[in-house]
């Protein structure tokens, strides 16, 4: 499970890259139009890398916290299934240790 979340925000990562790399390329159209200077689509650029960067860190953030809960009600779950089979057993134990009776006899 730990691999596929890795691999998840490792794909998170990947994609913030290529809008990166899209959002530089698209900048770069303007300044060769005269629409932005170089220096402001710098500046754009920036932005909104620092923009991705906190969002990446807030959905890190989230999901690290889900994973938390996800495995502490696992955990409780776990638990209280063994809780119920130790619970049977020493039914089922008590059951075998006690004598036998007899057919017919009260």
């Amino acid at each position: 499970m730990i691999d596929v979340i890795k691999k998840t925000l490792l794909a998170g990562v990947g994609a913030a890259v290529i809008t990166k790399e899209k959002v530089e390329d698209a900048l770069g159209d303007y300044v060769r139009q005269g629409k932005v200077k170089a220096e402001d689509a710098r500046i754009i650029a920036d932005k909104i890398a620092e923009q991705g960067r906190k969002e990446f860190d807030e959905m890190s953030q989230t999901l690290g916290t889900k994973i938390k809960e996800f495995a502490a009600r696992s955990d409780e779950q776990t638990k209280a299934k063994v809780a119920a089979l130790e619970e049977r057993i020493r039914a089922l134990e008590a059951k075998l240790a006690a004598p036998p009776t007899r057919s017919g006899e009260p």
